[in-house]
């Protein structure tokens, strides 16, 4: 199994965390601080490093940079953060880190991220053609009664391969052809549409939030920029809706007056 390094100034987080990736086979090793993991890093060698953000000495991020600046960011590294550090940690991405997780951390979660970190991507073959993209269009299948010409049922998400030859698919997959009944009527719809295609082919974190913020667009129009409806629609409390919005860049302003449209 892999070597990771834990890096976190609290004791109970760091213990858990030990014990969460002995018990999956894993070798752990445990900074309290930046020096400690300056040492252990070059010790150890670890195949990951999960680094928290808010640290006495060091914080997290200047330590990332460090290591990317000098070379020796030779592994994935996954920040932890707490609730208000979010932003930093989005911004932590740009200069190396592969992904976040925000405390509290449950197992899962964890398990999931160490998955995906330890997990190397299969190199891409050397290719005169020219690259194909991958877009997925989501209908909701709230959005169902709004369409017409719909010939027969259609699966919510629908995968296609643009610039390339198409693929089979093991999941079922739908070509039909789905017009909105304003466009019907020669009329353009003044919101963002029930559909909408998104590119596949790039890290998971940035196809995601791209398919949130188009997904909270949508209810914040549909529901006249009303942030309490906008909650119950989509089962957030309100504070961490806003947070959520704040963390996407949606512009509420902007909503508002699209929905007033």
């Amino acid at each position: 199994m892999a070597t990771i390094l834990v890096v976190d100034d609290e004791l109970g987080i760091r213990a858990l965390l030990s014990e969460i990736l002995s018990d999956e086979g894993h070798s752990v090793e445990l900074a309290e601080n930046a020096a400690k993991a300056r040492i252990l890093r070059e010790q150890c060698k670890p195949d990951l490093v999960l680094l928290d953000i808010w640290m006495p000495d060091v914080d997290g991020v200047t330590l990332l940079k460090e290591w990317s600046a000098s070379g020796q960011l030779t592994m994935p590294v996954i920040m932890m953060s707490g609730h208000g550090t979010i932003d930093t940690a989005v911004e932590a991405t740009k200069f190396g880190a592969q992904s976040f997780l925000e405390k509290p951390i449950t197992m899962q979660k964890l398990l999931r991220a160490v998955e995906q970190g330890l997990t190397k991507p299969a190199p891409r073959a050397a290719t005169t053609a020219a690259p194909a993209v991958h877009l997925a269009t989501v209908t909701p299948i709230t959005a169902a009664s709004s369409y017409a010409g719909i010939t027969s049922m259609s699966s919510p998400i629908r995968s296609e391969l643009v610039g390339g030859d198409a693929h089979h698919h093991s999941s079922p997959v739908s070509y039909n052809t789905v017009q909105p009944v304003s466009s019907m009527n020669g009329l353009t719809p003044s919101g963002p549409s029930h559909e909408q295609s998104f590119e596949l082919d790039r890290p998971l974190r940035e196809a995601r939030d791209d398919f949130e913020r188009a997904y909270f667009e949508f209810h914040l129009a549909r529901e006249g920029g009303s942030m309490t409806r906008v909650a119950e629609k989509t089962g957030l409390e309100r504070t961490h809706l806003y947070r959520k919005l704040k963390q996407l860049g949606v512009d509420l302003g902007r909503s508002k007056k699209t929905a007033a449209n």
